[in-house]
């Protein structure tokens, strides 16, 4: 049976996908986006989240973890969850030594059967509402044999399935999980392969190429922008990238105004936040982007 990192199960999402929805979320993402609101799923492997305002500094963390490296801020000495891997022993019990909760782990490996038997227990509610089950990460495909087994047991049941997904994944992964899918939300960040590379460390063929065949192929795929400042927020960016959808004979996107909601994750791993400080996207801010949409002749709707 087959199995992945996962870090969340949200149920009740009304967000991804239609009618309610069960959301499960894989880690690992071959992406870095500098704007990605879930940092934690970057890694593929669990790992150590430490938590500042928690800590008391009183070292327990690394008595119980001799080898780990260890770093200091704001005066508390803690291991440096950088460098130790969450899913190894002194991890587990830097943990476990922690007196104030200030450790966790965030990532856990499941089998097809438990992720299964936790959605089961909501499909009630995806009858009534016409949900189901969303995958989401990180980059969900980074693990298709497991994403493979769990969407056939889905279906199986008769549970919808949707998918959440960069498509920067191989174009024959990608065409062998799509007839799995009843609804794919594909992301179409960017139509500059520079920028694509410079800010996100992505190939930009392989996201269009992939963008382009689901189009052309499944029968409900929704491309979706990202609208991030500095990157794309541009009108000449919209007008590039409805030109895009348009010559593909797509005539609708749905536009994601950035939030820094997941601004907090990153000092829980330690790492740069590169767009602090940068305030939240309303759609009001973005009238003249989704007018420069409709002019090509492609809807955008928030």
């Amino acid at each position: 049976m087959q199995a992945a990192t996962v870090f969340n199960i949200q149920k009740f999402s009304l967000n991804d996908g239609p009618g309610i929805r069960t959301v499960v979320f894989l880690k690992g993402c071959p992406l870095r986006c500098a704007w990605c609101a879930n940092p934690e799923s970057q890694e593929r492997a669990p790992q150590l989240e430490w938590k500042e305002s928690a800590c008391v500094g009183c070292g327990a963390c690394l008595a119980a973890a001799p080898s780990a490296e260890a770093r200091e801020i704001a005066g508390k000495r803690h291991v440096d969850v950088r460098t130790l891997r969450g899913n190894s022993t002194e991890a587990t019990a830097s943990v476990a030594a922690c007196p104030a909760r200030a450790l966790s782990i965030v990532g856990e490996t499941k089998t097809v059967d438990e992720v299964l038997a936790v959605c089961l227990r909501d499909q009630p509610f995806y009858e009534d509402s016409g949900g189901g089950v969303t995958l989401s990460g990180g980059e969900a495909l980074t693990w298709p044999e497991f994403c493979k087994e769990l969407l056939a047991r889905l279906h199986d049941h008769g549970i919808d399935t949707c998918i959440e997904t960069e498509a920067h994944v191989p174009a024959a992964t990608f065409q062998r999980l799509a007839p799995l899918l009843d609804h794919m939300l594909v992301d179409l960040k960017h139509v500059d392969a520079a920028k694509l590379a410079d800010q996100a460390g992505a190939h930009a063929d392989l996201m269009l190429e992939n963008l382009r065949w689901a189009l052309a192929n499944h029968p409900d795929v929704l491309p979706r922008t990202p609208v991030i400042p500095g990157f794309n927020d541009g009108l000449g960016e919209a007008r590039a990238m409805a030109r895009w959808l348009r010559d593909v004979g797509c005539t609708r996107v749905q536009l994601l105004p950035f939030h820094n909601y997941g601004e907090g994750k990153y000092e829980l791993i330690d790492k740069p936040y590169a767009l602090q400080g940068k305030k939240n996207l309303q759609p009001s801010d973005l009238a003249d982007y989704r007018q420069v949409y409709l002019d090509e002749g492609v809807e955008a709707f928030f």
